[in-house]
């Protein structure tokens, strides 16, 4: 009978029950190969943007058991790379699934406010010159200053304006402006448009589109596809070509545009919680939005790092191999 009393008065509240505390994972513990599989940059660079983001993440608490900094940024980098659900993530870093979906919001803000150091649009000439140099280098088309293009996020439906987030392939998603330079580092990302929303209109009005309507930049182009409209500032391509020389146009036109293309796919490669190979992200979009713009960040990150991207691929043998992308 005293059991039987004791177990009712814990159930009731009128005792408390003593707290367990999980160990925490040490991810720091290994090596670069392993932190790069996992978190897509090495030790020294996880240590790096723990250092930067910490400020912002070290709570204060008169409790003894607060979620140290590496492992709510390491955590939440596993969450970006891999796109794994909550739980198994969780679990992995010997938390509790409701304690990672309280941590990863403010990792993921503390990372789009390195932004402004990490993604810059060269609208200064002095920045343009090495710009346009390496964008000539590819095919012979002069003067351009950025390659731009959308890509589609896949996401849940959301419960208001469902149907505004409907793309013309069907699916419900964020539509993400791109622009990047010829080292497919982002100089400009936009993430807040419903799948719906036409390129060409998110591009009139982004910043980017509004300050180069104004005249900001004086000389040069960017380029982007026949989706887009032709503008002193945009180049598209011709839609029938007639002569060798509009066709030598399109060729070069269409081989340095294509290097947007290769960055968005290196973006998602890097952090598959954005392929829809993956499936979708189970989040409302203004959070979806905000877990776009801390990949772009990262993306560039890594690239001013050099740090390899490495895809796996299965072939018809059922055998893996790796293809390592560096980031030069």
């Amino acid at each position: 009978m005293a059991a039987l009393a004791l177990l009712e008065d814990i159930f009731n509240g009128h005792i408390r029950r003593e707290r367990v505390f999980r160990d925490h994972i040490d991810f720091l513990a290994h090596d670069d190969d392993w932190h790069i599989s996992r978190f897509r940059f090495p030790r020294a660079i996880l240590l790096e943007l723990c250092a930067e983001l910490g400020p912002n993440l070290e709570r204060q608490t008169v409790r003894s058991h607060a979620l140290p900094v590496p492992l709510q940024v390491l955590t939440t980098l596993g969450f970006l790379a891999t796109g794994s659900f909550q739980r198994e993530l969780a679990d992995r870093s010997g938390i509790s699934q409701s304690c990672l979906s309280r941590a990863m919001p403010p990792v993921w803000d503390g990372i789009i406010r390195l932004s402004p150091r990490y993604i810059t649009f060269p609208y200064d000439a002095g920045d343009q010159p090495n710009i346009k140099a390496q964008f000539a280098a590819i095919a012979g088309f002069p003067n351009v200053i950025g390659a731009i293009d959308c890509t589609h996020i896949a996401i849940k439906a959301p419960p208001e304006d469902e149907f505004a987030y409907v793309n013309r392939k069907h699916f419900h998603s964020i539509t993400v402006q791109n622009i990047c330079d010829a080292q497919m580092r982002l100089t400009n990302i936009v993430a807040r448009w419903p799948g719906s929303t036409h390129d060409s209109y998110i591009l009139t009005n982004s910043m980017v589109g509004m300050r180069l309507q104004a005249g900001r930049v004086r000389d040069g182009w960017l380029l982007g596809d026949s989706g887009y409209p032709l503008k002193t500032w945009l180049l598209t391509p011709l839609n029938n070509p007639q002569t060798d020389r509009e066709r030598r146009y399109n060729d070069a036109h269409s081989r340095t545009r294509s290097v947007v293309e290769r960055a968005i796919g290196q973006l998602k490669c890097r952090w598959r919680c954005l392929d829809r190979t993956g499936g979708m992200l189970l989040y409302r979009p203004d959070k979806v939005c905000r877990i776009i713009l801390a990949c772009g960040v990262l993306h560039n990150v890594a690239h001013r790092h050099g740090i390899p991207l490495e895809i796996l691929f299965t072939n018809s043998d059922s055998r893996f191999t790796v293809i390592t992308i560096r980031s030069d």
